[in-house]
Order: structure tokens, then sequence, then C-alpha cells
């Protein structure tokens, strides 16, 4: 399992991070360093970084319970022969999740230096979109505490993050949200079109 040891990591990483400003200041994305010197890095390492431990206990909870599911899922379609590496594909699905989620954020903060984002947030919501995809009939709990569907919490969840996206301002970025979600809902598609058919089958 490949969920347990991307927390590891990324708990270690922060923790280091929490207490070493310079080393914190290395690792988040700063879009305008991005764009203007390549440093590249920043589209991944700015992803094991958190802004304090709610915001990591959140996420690694959150990655905990849906990222366990997808392996487990991933693992029974390479079984079938469906897929190849289902760990590969796992690795994938986070790390472009996690990456893919930057590009709006970067086009549009390229030109300011003082713009910074840090947070696993973009390849958790990748991973919680792919459950979403192969479980849409799961029950979810909106807002902690109203079960629905899995399907209408992504479709609530895709419909606030787009407001959020147009309102702007806060501390919390929507774009990542948004993209990483959209991307972790087709994956599975692009792992293996006929997806569709049993996504379907599973709504109805």
């Amino acid at each position: 399992m490949l969920t347990p040891i991307i927390i590891a990591i990324t708990v270690g990483i922060s923790i280091l991070a929490f207490r070493n400003e310079k080393l914190f200041d290395r690792l988040q994305l700063n879009p305008y360093l991005v764009h203007h010197r390549n440093q590249l890095h920043r589209i991944v390492t700015h992803g094991f970084l958190h802004a304090d431990w709610i915001h990591l206990l959140v996420n690694m909870i959150v990655l905990f319970s849906f990222g366990t599911a997808v392996e487990n899922r991933l693992d029974i379609l390479e079984s079938k022969g469906m897929i190849g590496n289902s760990t590969l594909h796992f690795l994938i699905l986070y790390f472009i999740g996690m990456m893919i989620s930057t590009v709006s954020t970067i086009r549009k903060y390229k030109d300011n230096y003082n713009y910074n984002a840090i947070g696993a947030s973009g390849a958790v919501s990748a991973v919680v979109f792919a459950f979403i995809f192969f479980s849409p009939t799961n029950t979810l709990l909106f807002m902690g505490f109203i079960p629905i569907p899995a399907i209408i919490f992504g479709v609530l969840y895709l419909i606030y993050s787009q407001y959020m996206r147009r309102k702007s301002g806060g501390n919390v970025n929507h774009d990542a949200h948004f993209i990483g979600a959209v991307f972790g809902f087709i994956y599975p598609i692009l792992l293996e079109p006929s997806l569709v058919r049993y996504f379907i089958s599973q709504i109805f």
C-alpha cells in the first residue's frame, strides 16, 4: 500500500518545514519563481508542505480514507487484466494530480512574487474523485454530517470550488481543488475507456 508511505513522507517533511523557515521557503509553490527562474521542483514539493497541524491532519485523514480504497480498486482492475501496474497508476494519479492542479495557479500568479501556495489538496482531490468514479453511490458526508451519494457530493464540491475560483480571495487554492478533482475523475477513463460503462452501471 502506497497511501501510508505517502502520508508518512508528507507528515515528516511538513513537520521539518514547520521548524525550518528556509526549508519551507525552498519547497513552497511560488509561481513567479517557477515561471521566471525555472524552479520546477516546487510544482511537486509544495504538496509535502502544510500551513499548520489542522491543515496537515485534514489532508492526511482524507487521503488515508480514500487512498486505500482507490488502491484496492486499482489492484482489482490489475488482477482482471484491465490495467497495468496498479502501484504505478496510483503514483501517477497522485503526483500528476498534484502537478496539474498547479497549472492555473502558475498562469494566474506568474508575475506576483509574493504569492505562495502549499498543501496536498490538489493531489488529495484527485484521489477523492477517483473514488467517486469507482463508487458513485457510496455515502459521503456533505459538510461533515449530511449523508449523500458520492456522485452528488462530487457535483456539489465542483460547483462550490468553481464558485470560489471566480470569487477569488482567501487563503484556499480552489483552482487546485477543482482541477485536481476533475483529473482524478477522468483518470480511470484514460486508463481504460470501457470503465465508463462500469460507472454508468453503478449509478443505475
